[in-house]
C-alpha cells in the first residue's frame, strides 16, 4: 500500500509541478486567452497517465494468468511442482514478503513475476525452464523473479510509465495549442475550438512523444533486471548460479511473454533503445565484476 500511495502522490505532484511552472513562465494565460483551460487540461493529464497505468497494475495478475495461459500450483501433482511451490516459499520468507502464487505456463524458456502488491504477487515458470536447465539454475531464475517482487518492481514500473504519460499527453496538448495559434493568428478565434493544427500536432506528438517515454522507461526497466539479477544471487548466497542460468538462457531460444508481462520476465526483447532487459552478456559480466570485487 505504500508504494501504491507514493504512486499516486507522484502523479499529483507532477501534475502540481506542470501547473505551477506554466504560471510562472505565464503559459497558463496565454493558453486561456486562446481556449484553453489549463486546470482541465492537468486534470486530463492526471487521468490519462495515472489512470491507466494504475488500472493496468491492478488487473496484471488476472491477465498475465489468462493471457500467458498460467495454470496456478494449488496442489503439487508431481515432485517438480512440490521443489518450485518450497523454492518460491523459501525466498520469499528470505525476502519479508507474502507468499507469491505459483504458475507454470508452456512454452520456451522463460519466467514472470508480476501483481500489484507485494504480498499478493504472481510468479511464474515455463515448461521450457523445466526441461532445460538445472535445478541450481531454476532456482536463480525463481530467485530473480522474487526479487522483482520484493523490490516493487511492478508499482516502481508502473509509476514511471504513469508519469511519462502524464507529460506526453499534457506536453502534446500545450504545443499543440501554440501551434494551431500561430497558423490561426490572425483570425477570428472568438468561440472557436481548436483547428486542424492542434488536432495534427496533437497526434503526431503523442506518437513522437510517446516513443521518447518508451526509450525512457526502457531504460529504467533494464537497470531493474541488473537488481533483480543481484537478488537473486543475493537470495540464494552465492552468484555463481545466477551467472549460469544466464548462460544457459542466452544459448536457448528465449519464451516470448505476453507484452503485459514481458518486463517481468528473466529474458525479453533485445534492442538498443527500447529493450526492456539487458543483453544477457552485460548481465553476467556486472555479476562477474560484483563477485570478484566480493
Amino acid at each position: 500500500m505504500k508504494r501504491i500511495f507514493l504512486f499516486v502522490l507522484t502523479n499529483v505532484l507532477v501534475v502540481a509541478v506542470l501547473g505551477v511552472v506554466a504560471s510562472l513562465l505565464g503559459v497558463n494565460r496565454y493558453l486561456t486567452s486562446n481556449g484553453l483551460n489549463l486546470g482541465a487540461l492537468l486534470g486530463f493529464a492526471l487521468i490519462m497517465g495515472f489512470g491507466g497505468a494504475i488500472i493496468s497494475l491492478l488487473i496484471s495478475k488476472p491477465m498475465a494468468k489468462m493471457s500467458a495461459g498460467v495454470r496456478i500450483i494449488n496442489e503439487p501433482q508431481s515432485p517438480d511442482e512440490a521443489w518450485i511451490v518450497a523454492t518460491v516459499r523459501k525466498f520469499a520468507d528470505q525476502a519479508g514478503i507474502g507468499m507469491p502464487e505459483v504458475g507454470i505456463f508452456e512454452g520456451e524458456p522463460n519466467a514472470f513475476a508480476t501483481g500489484a502488491f507485494k504480498n499478493s504477487s504472481l510468479v511464474a515458470v515455463s515448461t521450457g525452464l523445466l526441461q532445460n536447465m538445472t535445478r541450481d539454475e531454476v532456482e536463480a531464475v525463481i530467485g530473480h523473479e522474487v526479487a522483482h517482487v520484493a523490490n516493487g518492481d511492478m508499482v516502481t514500473m508502473t509509476l514511471i510509465q504513469g508519469v511519462m504519460n502524464t507529460f506526453v499527453v499534457f506536453l502534446s496538448r500545450v504545443i499543440g495549442y501554440f501551434v494551431d495559434s500561430f497558423l490561426r493568428r490572425g483570425d477570428d478565434r472568438e468561440n472557436s475550438g481548436p483547428g486542424i493544427g492542434y488536432m495534427v500536432t496533437t497526434i503526431v506528438l503523442d506518437i513522437v512523444l510517446g516513443f521518447a517515454a518508451a526509450m525512457v522507461v526502457a531504460w529504467f526497466s533494464r537497470q531493474r533486471e541488473f537488481r533483480a539479477d543481484a537478488g537473486a544471487a543475493k537470495l540464494m548466497g552465492r552468484k555463481q548460479p545466477m551467472i549460469n542460468a544466464l548462460a544457459r538462457l542466452g544459448g536457448l531460444p528465449a519464451g516470448e511473454l505476453p507484452k503485459a508481462v514481458e518486463a517481468m520476465g528473466i529474458t525479453g526483447s533485445i534492442g538498443k533503445l527500447f529493450a526492456t532487459h539487458p543483453p544477457i552478456e552485460e548481465r553476467i559480466a556486472a555479476l562477474q565484476a560484483s563477485q570478484q570485487q566480493a
